[in-house]
């Protein structure tokens, strides 16, 4: 394209095509002025969009790069057990996990995301990163951009939903990625009232989580999860070196209910 049809097409489209290495005389950098990131909207609030084919649109939208995504979401965790990624946020910010860490016999009493390497200043620094990033407009794209690619994700090892925005969000994500296989156990009861579970993205599982131990599934729900005391857990984890192995009931649609034994 370049000089020779850049007569035809308005100087944002220029300057984002020049991005592109599909420009003859790309270098890795913008060959005239920095091109600067437009979504759509943007683009055509400025200049009448000009039609690309396909090749040209590779070039014409910026595409965010992982490093950038990082920074943006404050990155992704890696729980030693799971056989992918996973996203955490603070476990003091639960909504009804902060209320039942005081309950005894609860489940979250004995929170493991509350002691151990949670409670270095590190690990607390990057949860609050993350907490504080999902107000962030660019964070279900720089999401995406981690995610893409992967098998198998969690959400939330540590932390829980913190609204129906957030929820929201998270379905988004799992849209964009639809080759990935999304769980996400919680206790935020009052958010799933109010969804239908047909309306869930189907690469999503989301298990509602009973709050005591030994108590059984909730009913409202149709994928829960449970903690036992006693021998009738259904994890697999803690007889193969705490490891999921090849193990994805956590994932699976047709496993109604997962239990765990007691941490």
């Amino acid at each position: 394209m370049c000089d020779s049809v850049a007569g035809s097409i308005p100087q944002v489209a220029v300057s984002l095509w020049r991005t592109s290495p599909h420009c003859p005389d790309w270098k890795g950098i913008a060959c005239g002025p920095r091109a600067q990131a437009f979504k759509l909207g943007s683009v055509e609030s400025a200049v009448k969009t000009p039609k690309l084919d396909r090749l040209q649109a590779i070039g014409y939208y910026r595409i965010m790069n992982k490093k950038e995504a990082k920074q943006i979401t404050g990155g992704l965790s890696k729980p030693s057990k799971m056989p992918g990624p996973a996203h955490n946020l603070p476990a003091v910010a639960c909504k009804t996990g902060a209320k039942l860490v005081n309950v005894p016999g609860s489940v979250c009493a004995g929170c493991y995301a509350l002691k151990g390497r949670y409670r270095f200043s590190n690990v607390q620094q990057a949860l609050q990163r993350r907490l504080a990033a999902l107000e962030d407009p660019r964070w279900v794209e720089a999401m995406t951009t981690l995610i893409s690619g992967q098998d198998w994700f969690r959400w939330h090892d540590s932390g829980d939903i913190q609204s129906l925005k957030h929820l929201e969000n998270i379905f988004e994500v799992c849209k964009r990625t639809s080759k990935t296989r999304h769980w996400m156990p919680t206790r935020e009861a009052q958010f799933l009232k109010q969804l239908d579970p047909a309306t869930i993205p189907t690469n999503l599982i989301i298990r509602m989580s009973s709050h005591m131990i030994d108590s059984g599934p909730v009913k409202f729900w149709p994928w829960t999860s449970t903690v036992t005391s006693g021998s009738s857990r259904t994890c697999p984890a803690p007889d193969q070196g705490n490891q999921c192995g090849d193990c994805r009931a956590c994932w699976d649609r047709s496993t109604a209910n997962v239990c765990y034994g007691k941490h």
